[in-house]
């Protein structure tokens, strides 16, 4: 598996919830991560807006601004490739 950076690792957590209601664990084993880190980065996602937790279900959906931020990650991510080939140009 590749490097991920933070943000990575965060939109994939929100895409494993996308739509969706999910358990904790189906989000763990999605985006590859241990219990502890996922309890971190799910804590963080709560507590920013971008995830929310249903009490009754017990299950996490991502949020009208996690989804506007997959959106702008996704988009980044498309001009990814964009500035590795302009890198390499330089070199």
């Amino acid at each position: 598996m590749k490097y991920r950076d933070r943000n990575e690792i965060i939109a994939q957590i929100l895409e494993s919830a996308n739509g969706n209601q999910v358990r904790f664990t189906k989000i763990m084993y999605d985006v590859y991560l241990s219990h502890g880190l996922t309890k971190e980065y799910v804590g963080l996602l709560i507590e920013k807006g971008l995830m929310e937790y249903l009490d009754g279900e017990r299950t996490f959906k991502t949020t009208d601004k996690g989804m506007n931020f997959l959106s702008i990650h996704n988009r980044v991510q498309e001009l990814s490739p964009l500035s590795i080939k302009l890198q390499s140009n330089g070199r």
